[in-house]
């Protein structure tokens, strides 16, 4: 299953490129507005989802490399030895290791923080901003979700 990892690079080049254009075309928390609930904001995040350990001295950087690691090693060893059945599984690992390996890439080459630059409001109630590798992270993790709850049951499984 491992001929499923050009999803991985996909999100990679895909979210590395869309982090580099915001880098060249914006200020450091300038927005654009887009659609009414839906605005590009560059923003710099040290911590991890949500800005979980953001407010620390810096040892956080190590940790979230260290952990993204981890689990790549992880999913790749779960890919491997996949089944050619299992491809709703093979998908979504390759989506998440993307976005792992898209965020990590950010905190080796920026300083410990992650470009983030979507921005979804409603009215004055704000998500907090996320990027292309939280995306995939998200609909990898939706998938398996899909898969395990849903679609194996339609398999008997």
């Amino acid at each position: 299953m491992l001929r499923w990892l050009w999803i991985t690079l996909a999100v990679i080049l895909l979210d590395q490129g869309t982090k580099q254009l915001v880098l060249q075309q914006m200020q450091l928390h300038e927005s654009i507005t887009l659609l009414p609930f839906f605005n590009l904001t560059y923003l710099t995040n040290p911590g991890a989802a949500f800005s979980f350990l953001s407010d620390q001295e810096g040892w956080q950087r190590w940790f979230f490399i260290a952990l993204a690691f981890i689990v790549s090693g992880v999913l790749l060893a779960w890919l491997y030895r996949l089944e050619s059945r299992e491809l709703w599984t093979a998908i979504s690992l390759t989506l998440i290791l993307g976005g792992a390996l898209g965020n990590v890439i950010d905190r080796l080459f920026r300083g410990g923080e992650v470009i983030d630059f979507i921005h979804l409001h409603y009215g004055e109630y704000y998500w907090p901003a996320f990027n292309i590798a939280d995306s995939a992270i998200f609909v990898g993790v939706a998938i398996m979700l899909f898969d395990a709850l849903v679609l194996s049951r339609r398999r008997g499984h």
